[in-house]
């Protein structure tokens, strides 16, 4: 079995890039993932597991081939080089090099009456991992990310997402590129925005739905609030007229969740 224990390795500087750099997880369409939980959710998605990196003193090959069930590489690295690639102290020693998918619109399977959940130009990968929990918690269809500002196999969104990242079915596109689809599939969209718009719990969810949430600084682009089917809004009673974004997206979709019994 291969063994490395230097920060100085070539493989290892070429992770921290990996970690560090969207272009170079574009390039080679790989990313890194941390944790045990992490990886066996990244399996039942149907990710490709090209390496695993563990160290030894938190985890042993035994368990290891527990929790793969596939032909990879193993690698035993030292507890520096573990430090200098984990994020995190508590993800059991252990470590993956995945491939990333294609995430196309036209790869999303959908049952006859969805229940989607659009994110356009969200930047912050916390925003993105919270709603994908949320999402998750949910059994959400599927996720398209509209105009995608931040790279999603980003190791913050894998992190955040504690891992839903995996279990949902997720679609990155255009805005319109996003709508069309939508039309095309006869599914009705609701977008979340001050301008125009009427309390989202006197809309009707149980149809073929789309719940589509903007950036908090700026909202959703005039064109989601033209095409909507109904613009919604989370009525304030506050100082404030708006909320966090993944936290206005939950209340969203568990009203959908509740109109349709759960």
């Amino acid at each position: 079995m291969k063994q490395i224990s230097s920060i100085q390795n070539p493989f290892i500087k070429s992770l921290v890039l990996l970690q560090e750099k969207a272009k170079v997880r574009k390039q080679t369409g790989t990313f890194l993932i941390e944790g045990q939980r992490e990886i066996e959710l990244a399996l039942k998605g149907n990710y490709a597991i090209e390496t695993i990196l563990f160290l030894p003193e938190l985890i042993s090959e035994t368990q290891l081939k527990k929790i793969i069930n596939q032909p990879v590489e193993l690698i035993e690295i030292s507890k520096e080089v573990y430090q200098k690639l984990a994020y995190r102290d508590t993800t059991e020693g252990i470590l993956a090099i995945a491939k990333t998918k294609a995430l196309t619109l036209s790869e999303l399977v959908l049952p006859k009456n969805p229940l989607l959940v659009v994110m356009e130009a969200i930047e912050k990968p916390g925003n993105i991992g919270a709603m994908l929990r949320t999402c998750d918690a949910a059994r959400i269809d599927a996720v398209i990310i509209a105009n995608p500002k931040t790279d999603l196999y980003n190791p913050n969104i894998v992190r955040s997402s504690v891992g839903c990242l995996f279990t949902n079915q997720i679609a990155t596109a255009t805005t319109e590129e996003t709508i069309a689809f939508l039309i095309d599939n006869k599914i009705n969209f609701y977008s979340a925005t001050l301008q125009n718009s009427t309390a989202y719990h006197t809309q009707n969810y149980t149809t073929p739905t789309a719940l589509v949430v903007g950036t908090e600084a700026t909202g959703l682009t005039a064109l989601w609030r033209e095409k909507a089917t109904q613009n919604i809004i989370i009525p304030m009673q506050g100082a404030i007229d708006s909320m966090n974004v993944s936290v206005a997206a939950a209340i969203l979709i568990f009203e959908a969740k509740r109109q349709r019994g759960f």
